[in-house]
């Protein structure tokens, strides 16, 4: 990401990283106009998505004794062609080695010597090393390497080196190194700073929100021969995402939006972090004095949100709650003191949602607190680049002998008021109690007519079934008699058709043996059997008579 930077007569940097928030649409139309390729047809093009993650790839670089392994070849093939670039190079058996990675220090007459060819590096008689001494060897990839006025300084993307030259003016390293020489003085690295990972985390003393980190790099100096003190040359700021920070030189200000930074310049101090999201909080306000002078206490519950820090600032705020704390301090003490300590009493809290018909006397000055202080306290905080969305007075305590006595008279009223509602709840109580009995003993009596009901209705069903049952059944009966009946009327039919059919006087003078048989075999060989019609119904009679007066006599005897 390109970084822009701020600088006054002496060309000396004074903040490194994102200029502004009014600058950061620049900054950023220049980052993707750099992308821009004009001798394509399609000119211009877009920036791809993803842009934050997409980071630089380093690996396939061309750099020295580095063979990329082919996926057709293998480890095989690229570690050949590293073996003969190795045998390449001089070697001799003996003498101070320098490994591959390092570098060999020379004091060549209180000058620096480099080896940068790893090998071996024979001493006398072999070599000449007259005036010269031997002082060991760093890394290649060491961050900081100082030795006899040489200084290398490389840093990674994420390291920052702040340096100071022979004329002790102080620079930054980021992403990227150097290798000096001094002559007249020295180049110090001071410090080699983790951008993201600063050691002061700064919170809002109010909210406690986190607000960003910063690191202080100090440079050690000796002043008329006397201790050596430390003195602030650089200032590192990690802001994060939604809060920014405000710089100030002289009587101009700047805002510093989110983002990691650095200060150079003694001329420019932080003036302060700030967040803009939204915040809450609960504060208590001073006294008030009522309209009948009676002191009451507050507390609000405030919400808002900063869009302007400049402005903030300007005024001469460190914080928004500080410029809303004495708003509303004013505001409040306006609106309370036409308010009469009754009134007060009445409202439990004093928040939007306590709405009033408009009956009570002092419902007009309920609303001005409702509406007037919220809108007063809106146009308050616009000037300080403060969004004001929720003002609310949840809770208030009343202060002195008057506030006493007229509490104590106000608690006897509650208590009244108390007590015949604890009456007015229990005789509710008990009606809703006998109520519900009554309405109990309806659906116990719906209930027994409901089963009553269906009782009858089953003994009547029941009835109608077995009436139902009989009839049927006697239906039946008769049914089968008369089908009976047919069938033998039919049976006798057609065995008296057949008989009359038989003209064998023979065959008919033996039918008739055959019934005389039936009959005398159907009611036994003792059976006188003569005809109901004429005389031989009067001898009947007579044997009837006589047999009956014979029984008797035996049954006397």
């Amino acid at each position: 990401m390109a970084y822009d930077s701020i600088s006054i007569a002496d060309n000396t940097t004074v903040v490194g990283g994102p200029s502004s928030v009014a600058n950061r649409k620049d900054l950023l139309k220049r980052e993707r106009i750099d992308e821009y390729d004009s001798s394509s047809a399609d000119y211009p093009k877009k920036v791809p998505l993803h842009e934050f993650s997409r980071n630089a790839d380093y690996a396939m670089q061309e750099r020295p004794f580095f063979v990329p392994i082919n996926t057709k070849d293998g480890v095989i093939a690229a570690l050949e062609k590293i073996d003969k670039q190795l045998r390449s190079v001089p070697v001799s058996w003996i003498g101070r080695e320098v490994a591959p990675g390092t570098l060999g220090l020379i004091k060549h007459g209180g000058l620096p010597k480099i080896l940068t060819t790893p090998g071996r590096y024979p001493g006398f008689p072999l070599r000449n090393w007259w005036a010269r001494e031997w002082c060991g060897t760093k890394g290649l990839s060491d961050t900081a390497i100082e030795f006899q006025g040489l200084t290398v300084v490389q840093v990674s993307q994420n390291q920052a080196a702040v340096v100071s030259d022979p004329q002790n003016h102080i620079f930054v390293v980021k992403n990227s190194g150097f290798v000096a020489y001094a002559i007249d003085g020295t180049y110090d690295v001071l410090a080699i700073v983790d951008q993201t990972h600063l050691p002061n985390v700064i919170k809002d003393s109010v909210t406690g929100a986190t607000l960003g980190s910063i690191s202080e790099i100090k440079m050690r100096s000796r002043v008329d021969s006397g201790k050596p003190q430390e003195y602030v040359v650089a200032l590192f700021l990690n802001i994060p995402a939604s809060n920014c920070a405000i710089l100030q030189r002289g009587d101009d200000l700047e805002l510093l939006p989110a983002g990691q930074h650095y200060i150079t310049n003694p001329n420019v101090t932080l003036r302060g972090l700030f967040t803009l999201g939204e915040n809450q909080l609960e504060m208590p306000t001073k006294d008030i004095f009522t309209r009948d002078q009676v002191p009451v206490g507050l507390r609000i519950y405030l919400k808002w949100q900063l869009i302007e820090p400049l402005k903030l600032t300007t005024h001469g705020y460190n914080t928004p709650y500080d410029a809303l704390r004495d708003k509303t301090q004013s505001i409040l003490t306006q609106i309370v003191a036409h308010l009469d300590y009754s009134s007060m009493v009445k409202q439990r809290s004093l928040g939007p949602d306590n709405l009033d018909d408009g009956t009570d006397p002092s419902s007009a000055f309920l609303d001005a607190l409702r509406t007037r202080a919220m809108d007063e306290m809106h146009e308050a905080a616009l000037e300080y680049g403060i969004i004001l969305k929720d003002l609310a007075v949840i809770d208030r305590q009343f202060k002195g002998e008057i506030a006493s006595t007229m509490d104590k008279l106000t608690t006897r009223a509650l208590q009244a008021q108390v007590e015949a509602a604890n009456v007015d709840r229990e005789n509710s109580n008990k009606v809703k109690q006998e109520e519900g009995a009554l309405a109990v003993a309806h659906i116990k009596a719906q209930t027994r007519n409901t089963q009553a009901d269906s009782e009858a209705y089953g003994v009547i069903a029941a009835a109608k079934a077995q009436a139902e049952r009989t009839k049927i059944e006697a239906f039946a009966e008769a049914e089968a008699i008369r089908l009976t009946a047919e069938a033998e009327a039919q049976a006798i039919r057609v065995k008296a058709s057949a008989d009359a059919q038989v003209t064998d006087q023979f065959a008919r003078g033996m039918e008739m043996r055959r019934m005389e048989v039936a009959r005398v075999k159907a009611f036994g060989d003792k059976t006188i059997f003569m005809s109901a019609d004429g005389p031989g119904m009067e001898m009947g009679n007579a044997m009837a008579i006589g047999m009956a007066a014979g029984m008797g006599n035996n049954a006397r005897s």
